[in-house]
């Protein structure tokens, strides 16, 4: 395939013998020195995650939740739970005795479940890893401790969240120095989080979960009006399990998800639903767009219905993939008009950093790590600088919803890590920032990589559409024509302001010995390798 120069777009990075791709230059720069230092995958992505914890502040954190997949060269795919659970006096009534009525808010102390994220990087690392925290922290540490310059993505996002952020005082102080979100170029720092990285270099997991740093948090928490105890914490400090994944054919594929919790079920669906049209290079991009919006509706009405803790979905995922579900779901959709979605059996119910890594030994591990909205909960412990995340607001407060909020229980997800398989081997982790995109953000990269036959970058970068709430959001590079097609047809068009999401992915071409990266060019990131 001969590369456009002139296009002002940027090739696939192209190495033989491992790779990292990130959304920040940092953090891809981070996981590339542990490799090279004879680190794994696993070593590496721990280490580019931590950089991001403090480098791109507002996507994620030590106070957030972690999923992973991860497939050792010739092995089967294992997928990781790092997400939290909710308070043990967590409950519907407890919360409406609070005054909450219809959905928990995004700054609201209940929207902080648990963190999983450290239990997640823990596990992963006493099982998987190579070289101590210690190393794997260095950079980031350095960061929180020294400073570190704002890239223009990052910067772009936290101005438009400064409002948000100025509604808690102790995030305001240290996000917003000067009473402004900074500009591009300008340091900043975060030295209460280095000291946590420090103590959970030291102490692993239990750094976090017991002790004073716990003790801290939970005094926080509950002067805000939580639920959360020392308790909840220490019993949480194990909390990351392996588990089977899920997956579904998809062409001469394999495609593995992560099970509910997690919305990969709906990246699985779309995908499915989409493989019972033709979706290849010839299609025009009106119909695309419009095949992908109606799946995604079908898919996504599915999740906000039933997906939930995975105690609450047993045998789901075996359900809405078969061949029946399936086939009723396409069998709805109509070129020519677009249509509200449906259950397939009728009755109705009442932001993120991913990485992929590939090393020398050929490991690889496809990992996603959140706050869920941009500065999560925007409730920062002044005392331990952790910032919490906001995945509880995810929890529906309806008495016998799957969803509902309930003591230790785990919400509905938007993170999901993606790895591609063939012959029963792992050929790419990939992945699609974006909160509610995620799983709309899968299926549509799979399909033009692989229907498409698009080259990795440009499978990225091409123009994105969604389907949410009523309306299709557009990027601005779809076409007129093409617009005024999808508005013929029903479709409510808005052109987005903000990118839809960001990727990134890895292939492995076993047979030249070489791995393609890339890193959407919607973040600061890159792919690199050696």
């Amino acid at each position: 395939m001969t590369f456009d120069f002139f296009s002002a777009h940027r090739p696939s990075t192209l190495a033989s013998k491992a790779m990292i791709a990130t959304s920040h230059p940092l953090s891809t720069a981070a996981g590339l020195d542990i490799l090279s230092a004879g680190g794994n995958a696993v070593d590496a992505a721990i280490a580019a995650v931590a950089v991001q914890c403090v480098v791109d502040p507002l996507m994620t954190g030590i106070g957030g939740d972690c999923f992973a997949l991860y497939a050792p060269k010739g092995g089967a795919v294992q997928a990781l739970n790092g997400s939290g659970r909710a308070p043990a006096a967590a409950t519907v009534a407890a919360l409406k005795a609070a005054g909450l009525t219809d959905e928990i808010p995004q700054t609201s102390p209940h929207a902080v479940t648990i963190p999983g994220a450290i239990s997640a990087w823990c596990r992963l690392h006493a099982d998987h890893g190579s070289l101590p925290l210690e190393r794997l922290f260095e950079r980031a540490i350095g960061y929180a401790e020294n400073g570190y310059p704002v890239t223009p993505r990052v910067a772009m996002d936290w101005a438009a969240n400064a409002t948000l952020v100025a509604g808690d005082p102790h995030a305001a102080a240290l996000f917003l120095p000067g009473g402004a979100a900074p500009a591009v170029g300008d340091r900043h720092a975060q030295p209460l989080l280095g000291a946590r990285l420090r103590e959970i270099a030291a102490k692993g997991a239990a750094g976090f979960y017991e002790g004073e740093t716990a003790a801290k948090m939970v005094a926080h928490l509950q002067s805000l009006g939580g639920l959360h105890t020392e308790a909840d914490f220490h019993e949480a400090r194990d909390q990351a399990h392996w588990v089977t994944p899920i997956s579904t054919p998809y062409g001469d594929h394999e495609v593995f998800e992560c099970p509910p919790n997690g919305q990969g079920l709906v990246a699985l669906i779309i995908l499915r639903i989409l493989s019972k049209f033709d979706m290849g290079a010839d299609l025009s991009e009106a119909d695309r767009i419009h095949l992908h919006a109606e799946a995604t509706k079908l898919a996504y009405h599915h999740r906000d219905a039933l997906l939930a803790d995975p105690a609450e979905c047993e045998g789901l995922a075996e359900q809405l993939l078969s061949d029946q579900v399936i086939d009723t779901l396409a069998g709805r959709i109509r070129m020519d008009k677009a249509l509200p979605p449906a259950l397939w059996d009728e009755p109705e119910h009442k932001d993120t950093i991913y990485l992929s890594v590939v090393d020398a030994e050929g490991n690889a591990i496809s990992f996603i790590n959140s706050i869920f909205h941009g500065f999560g909960s925007t409730r920062l412990d002044p005392t331990t600088g952790v910032l919490f995340h906001s995945r509880g607001s995810s929890f529906r407060l309806i008495e016998g919803h799957p969803n509902a909020i309930g003591p230790k229980k785990r919400p509905m997800h938007t993170i999901i890590p993606g790895m591609l398989c063939k012959d029963g081997v792992a050929v790419m982790p990939f992945g699609v920032m974006g909160g509610q995109y995620q799983a709309a953000g899968h299926a549509a990269f799979l399909s033009n990589l692989l229907d498409r036959g698009m080259d990795l970058q440009a499978a990225m970068d091409a123009p994105r559409s969604f389907a949410i709430g009523g309306e299709l959001q557009i990027e601005p590079g779809v076409s007129a024509a093409a617009q005024a097609e999808l508005t013929a047809r029903g479709h409510k068009l808005k052109v987005v302001a903000s990118p839809l999401g960001g990727s990134q992915a890895v292939r492995i071409d076993a047979a030249r010995a070489l791995l393609i990266g890339g890193s959407d060019t919607r973040k600061d990131g890159m792919a690199l390798g050696f």
